[in-house]
């Protein structure tokens, strides 16, 4: 699975910001596809997953009610809509894909870097106050 991220700049506080991870490989239906950030620092922190097949997602509580993570499977594409941006927010930002090896894992397992086996370039996003 190769992945590229793009979608990232600068943008005002309490403004708003689209992502896009562009996939390609086979079997995305057997993958978790994620979102991580990591500021100048920092440890990489998960922001949201989704099941490429179901659709189900799981959000961080830093960024739920703000951020919302989806995917277009007949484009290929991991999307992450970000609003009401607040400077914390800014880090590169990084998508991930995680092969499914259970069926019976809970998606909120899939809240750390080491469950995931493919990761995209990072794109910087920040956010002025």
């Amino acid at each position: 699975v190769q992945l590229q991220a793009s979608g990232g700049g600068l943008v005002q506080a309490g403004g708003s910001l689209r992502l896009s991870c562009a996939a390609s490989g086979p079997f995305l239906s057997s993958h978790n596809m994620g979102w991580f950030r990591q500021a100048p620092g920092k440890d990489r922190d998960f922001v949201a997953v989704v099941n490429w097949s179901r659709g189900t997602t799981y959000y961080a509580d830093s960024v739920k009610g703000r951020f919302t993570i989806s995917r277009d499977n007949t484009k290929n594409t991991l999307y992450l809509q970000m609003n009401s941006l607040k400077p914390e927010d800014t880090a590169f930002y990084y998508c991930a894909a995680a092969r499914l090896r259970s069926v019976i894992a809970p998606i909120a397992s899939f809240n750390r870097a080491s469950a995931y086996d493919y990761w995209g370039q990072g794109t910087l996003v920040t956010v002025s106050s």
